[in-house]
């Protein structure tokens, strides 16, 4: 992929086969990268730093090429531990630990690079001259903040995009139409109580009145167990948000109290299943 993040027209893949977020906080990086490498190049010039201009230039350079280069993996780590309410803790465990394998890989190549540039002009970088130990520690508490720049961007891009996701996806209509007497009726879940087979007819129950529809239990089951209701009997679906009390009878069935008063039987074949809420 290219610096200018080119997108194939009316597609959600970069011509690179990127999708756009994965190359659009790249890219935030990118820039980002290319004006703090020539503010920290420049600035080290005019403070004198180094035997010669390029010195500086040659240091940020290369520093910059790997943060941009492993700026994705920090994006699919985001993506793959992502940070919800309930992960606080264990999302910054698992992100600064990442730093480490990062900082080396950052230590690593500007290391190679830098080494080898200094040898081919006879001169030496001398890059652990102050220690090992103390060189990988002062590089890496750079690095912790490079990482958590980098994941914040991959973050805010991603918060961004499932905000416009959300926002213009239409609202989710969870209603239940039925076909009584040639009319069609949505009713709510919540607004049904329970639901009975009547011969070849199912008949609906709601706080104001009851609603007979052609059609199987077994067939409604399906489509409604899913919306809160749990079968009770062979002919009888409840839905649980309207379930007040549950009482056990002498034969070993259950009475079943709704909120609006109102008593339905249960069969002790289902009772368990009442409990679990799975489907028969």
């Amino acid at each position: 992929m290219n610096g200018n993040g080119a997108v194939t027209e009316g597609g959600r893949k970069g011509t690179s086969g990127w999708t756009r977020a994965e190359w659009r906080p790249w890219l935030g990086v990118l820039v980002a990268t290319v004006v703090l490498t020539f503010v920290n190049a420049t600035s080290d010039i005019m403070e004198g730093a180094g035997t010669h201009w390029s010195q500086p230039i040659l240091w940020e350079v290369t520093s910059a090429i790997v943060i941009v280069a492993l700026a994705p993996l920090i994006g699919r780590a985001v993506q793959r531990w992502p940070l919800r309410k309930d992960n606080i803790a264990a999302f910054a465990a698992i992100h600064f630990g990442l730093t480490i394998p990062f900082s080396l890989a950052h230590i690593g190549f500007i290391f190679l690079t830098r080494e080898t540039v200094y040898k081919l002009f006879g001169d030496r970088y001398g890059f652990f001259d102050d220690g090992v130990a103390l060189t990988l520690l002062y590089e890496w508490r750079k690095d912790v903040l490079v990482y958590a720049a980098i994941a914040a961007t991959y973050w805010t891009f991603g918060y961004i995009a499932e905000r416009n996701r959300l926002a213009s996806s239409p609202p989710v209509d969870d209603r239940i139409r039925l076909q009584d007497s040639g009319k069609a009726i949505f009713l709510s879940p919540d607004e049904i109580s329970h639901v009975e087979a009547a011969g070849n007819y199912v008949e609906f129950y709601t706080a104001a009145k009851s609603y007979l529809v052609r059609g199987t239990l077994a067939s409604w089951q399906e489509r409604l167990i899913t919306r809160g209701f749990v079968r009770v009997h062979r002919s009888r679906l409840v839905n649980r948000s309207k379930i007040a009390a549950l009482r056990p009878t002498r034969s070993g069935d259950f009475d079943i109290s709704l909120l609006d008063g109102r008593i339905v039987s249960g069969s002790r074949r289902y009772r368990a299943q009442l409990a679990q809420g799975s489907s028969a």
